[in-house]
């Protein structure tokens, strides 16, 4: 099933591009075209938390953070919102106003809309959406990229086999569905599709949509030590990367990338026309970018860690001039800091051992904090003494990460941090192109 895209996409295109120029950072993944953003200090971090059964309510809940250290509550939880079960939190998004969070669950498919712009100290369940599996027919939800009145989200599974052949589904935002479209598992350009989804990322410049793979319910609801065991399964990740015609939601290029790439982070400094990404099985950095005759090309131009070992790189961010990037690896609990000045030949220049596991990385616009999380997966997380709950805060002054503060969330009864999201108070948020008000 697949619907014409055009009245949804269209209008949206010249807003995009208006303010594209001005948007060239990441600021923890947002959507480039997003307004509202945090140009100076953020003052709370907001953490979708995995429940656990038997600690506090065992619900996945909404955490926020007070991030400002002129506050007296600096480096303390000041509120929490439970949703009322256990459905595998995971990632969220904020809203194209940035007035409102999405955060969806990849094992019940349910979709949770947290007020965060009336009161950002203090958010609001304000929407649950349950009907993702019904009009799209797709399951678990992962990214969830803010178009102007839409939320494009990003899947992992389908309804049907539980596999990994997938889709993205767009709503408004009042919370309608609007359509879907399967990723390809055609040839294209000479490369078939797998059909697999699971990051999201646009440069409105180059009118490009760019989608990653990953895998299906039925190996991410699996416990990890018995899924690299089973050499069936393990031939089940994505091994593709795609190129889509963001005004028409087609597909147009199939890249082969090997290893399940995950996150990606489209370069939008000025000047700049490429992406990266980082492949968790086979650990390399892979540079997206155009060749000599126009045609968009994916390479690998640097290893994490030692692939051998499989350090298992999970989430990255990259700086607002597109000169670095940030790499967790989970396995090895390490934090990496790699130079990007030429993108085809990143360097790594830092790392530190920062947790016994870690996931999530997220950076502050000017790059001075970097915030970091536990949590993988309900089933993937470590066991005994490693399975380390936590937030850990950082400053960074271009050398070195120095401790903020940090987040027991096991001590804090209150599960297992993943996904993370800045807010700030009403004068302190600056526009894409306005500066932030001290």
């Amino acid at each position: 099933m697949k619907f014409d895209s055009r009245p949804i996409l269209s209008f949206c295109i010249a807003a995009i591009m208006s303010v594209a120029i001005a948007s060239h950072a990441d600021e923890t993944c947002n959507s480039p075209y997003m307004s509202g953003l945090i140009k100076g200090q953020e003052d709370f971090v907001h953490v979708w938390t995995l429940g656990v059964p038997g600690m506090g309510d065992g619900s996945d809940k909404l955490v926020t953070i007070d991030a400002n250290p002129a506050s007296k509550t600096y480096g303390e939880v000041i509120h929490k919102i439970s949703v009322g079960g256990r459905g595998e939190a995971h990632h969220m998004g904020f809203t194209d106003d940035r007035k409102y969070i999405w955060a969806g669950g990849l094992d019940d498919s349910k979709i949770y809309v947290f007020d965060v712009g009336t009161s950002p100290s203090h958010p609001k369940l304000v929407k649950t959406i349950d009907n993702l599996p019904a009009k799209s027919g797709f399951i678990g939800p992962h990214t969830f990229y803010a178009l102007p009145g839409r939320m494009l989200i990003g899947n992992l599974s389908n309804a049907a086999d539980k596999g990994g052949v997938t889709g993205m589904a767009v709503y408004n935002n009042k919370g309608d569905f609007i359509a879907r479209y399967d990723m390809p598992a055609s040839v294209i350009k000479q490369v078939k599709g797998d059909g697999y989804g699971y990051d999201i990322a646009v440069n409105p410049a180059k009118n490009a949509l760019l989608t990653s793979s990953f895998a299906g319910w039925n190996n991410y609801m699996r416990d990890l030590g018995e899924l690299m065991k089973d050499s069936e399964a393990m031939k089940h990740f994505g091994n593709t990367m795609v190129m889509w015609n963001l005004k028409t939601m087609e597909p147009e290029q199939v890249l082969a990338v090997p290893g399940a790439p995950l996150e990606i982070r489209w370069a939008l400094a000025a000047g700049q026309d490429w992406a990266i990404t980082a492949t968790a099985l086979t650990s390399q950095l892979w540079l997206v970018s155009r060749d000599a005759q126009g045609a968009w090309q994916a390479k690998d131009v640097a290893a994490i860690g030692d692939p051998a070992k499989i350090p298992l790189p999970v989430d990255i961010s990259i700086s607002a001039d597109a000169k670095g990037l940030w790499v967790n690896t989970f396995m090895d609990g390490t934090t990496r800091y790699f130079d990007l000045t030429d993108p085809e030949h990143p360097r790594q220049t830092y790392s530190k051992h920062t947790g016994s596991q870690v996931n999530m990385v997220s950076q502050s616009w000017d790059g001075r904090r970097v915030y970091v999380t536990s949590s993988l997966l309900s089933k993937w997380d470590k066991q005994g003494k490693d399975n380390e709950q936590f937030l850990r805060a950082f400053h960074w002054d271009g050398h070195e990460l120095t401790p903020a503060f940090e987040i027991d969330f096991t001590k804090e009864q209150l599960g297992r941090p993943h996904h993370m999201k800045f807010t700030a108070n009403p004068p302190r948020v600056a526009s894409l192109t306005g500066a932030s008000v001290r």
